[in-house]
């Protein structure tokens, strides 16, 4: 009996409409144009305003035109599982409240915060319970309001972050095709160069905390630079000799959208050419666990079914990780 796999089989993404570019930036911190496009590559990105409007108001539409799409309902999923940083509230999940407002009943779900290597770590578990041959269809949303912890006086963090949602669902199949394999890695110590310092049980929110804007993204840039370009190339190329796989046999790299350089350094590791490396990081910035899905939504239609896909993510803590995946479908 041939293994069951976890093929992608369908792709969908929400963008706010109100977009704030860089010209904007330079009106509300001390800031340019060509300092943001030199240091992080970004020109413009998507921001979700409205009073009461969270991650989930991002991620429902996202998935319900996801099944719009792959002409399924709700009743249909099994399964839906959240990467998030930004949830709706503490709890309960956001990935209760997504299935609430898509109304999907007969499913479970849960929420995964692994920083910006998020949606990789989720897709992975979620291929899991697919392999199992219990569950037949699985939805992944990579979904944040980074707008909501980002300090917009401080030209370090504010830059580079945007609000965005994707998802995609899973379901198995026997052919060659599919999340094939993967490689996630954590090391603790990363922490202290980014995280978010109050709010959590440690540290509960207070007048102080409020104060002194700890409820904010803290980021030492050097050190996380440093450490994501080394570790995403190291993974992405560990997973290449995994698989036997080299620069011609790889079709596209996907790499998460933190910064040019990262990515630039990531595919010169792996000896790939620019044409096989998807980007936007200009037009949407760091969506943190959107950027993956959304580069696969964008390119989409120039993917061939068996087209080898690696999939790359870093994110605080520090989390990072490579999947390798054999594109399902034609569009």
């Amino acid at each position: 009996m041939r293994k069951v796999r976890a093929a992608i089989t369908a792709i969908n993404v929400f963008l706010p409409d109100y977009i704030l570019n860089n010209e904007e930036l330079e009106k509300m911190v001390d800031t340019s144009d060509e300092w943001i496009k030199t240091r992080v590559g970004i020109y413009e990105r998507h921001i979700l305003k409205g009073e009461g409007m969270g991650t989930s108001d991002m991620a429902a539409p996202a998935v319900k035109g996801l099944l719009e799409k792959r002409g399924i309902s709700p009743d249909d999923v099994d399964l839906l599982i959240c990467a998030t940083v930004t949830p709706d509230m503490q709890f309960p999940a956001t990935a209760n409240i997504i299935s609430d407002k898509v109304g999907i009943k007969n499913a479970f779900s849960f929420d995964i915060n692994a920083a910006c290597s998020g949606f990789i770590y989720a897709l992975v578990s979620a291929s899991k319970f697919i392999e199992s041959g219990d569950y037949k269809k699985v939805i992944v949303v990579g979904a944040d309001k980074m707008s909501s912890i980002i300090d917009y006086s401080n030209r370090e963090t504010c830059v580079i972050f945007g609000d965005a949602a994707g998802a995609v669902l899973l379901e198995p199949t026997t052919e060659d095709i599919g999340i094939t394999d993967s490689i996630l890695k954590s090391d603790g110590y990363g922490r202290v160069h980014l995280h978010q310092k109050a709010g959590g049980s440690c540290k509960p929110a207070s007048h102080e905390t409020v104060e002194a804007k700890e409820h904010y993204v803290y980021q030492e840039g050097p050190q996380v630079f440093k450490a994501a370009v080394s570790n995403m190339a190291d993974v992405t190329v560990e997973l290449m000799n995994k698989n036997n796989l080299t620069n011609d046999t790889i079709d596209w790299l996907i790499p998460h959208q933190a910064n040019l350089r990262i990515i630039e350094a990531t595919a010169k590791r792996m000896g790939l050419s620019k044409d096989k490396v998807t980007v936007n990081i200009e037009r949407y910035g760091n969506t943190t666990n959107a950027t993956i899905p959304i580069c696969m939504w964008e390119w989409e239609k120039k993917f061939k079914k068996g087209d080898n896909l690696i999939l790359t993510a870093f994110g605080g803590g520090f989390t990072w990780g490579a999947l390798f995946v054999k594109w399902a479908y034609n569009s």
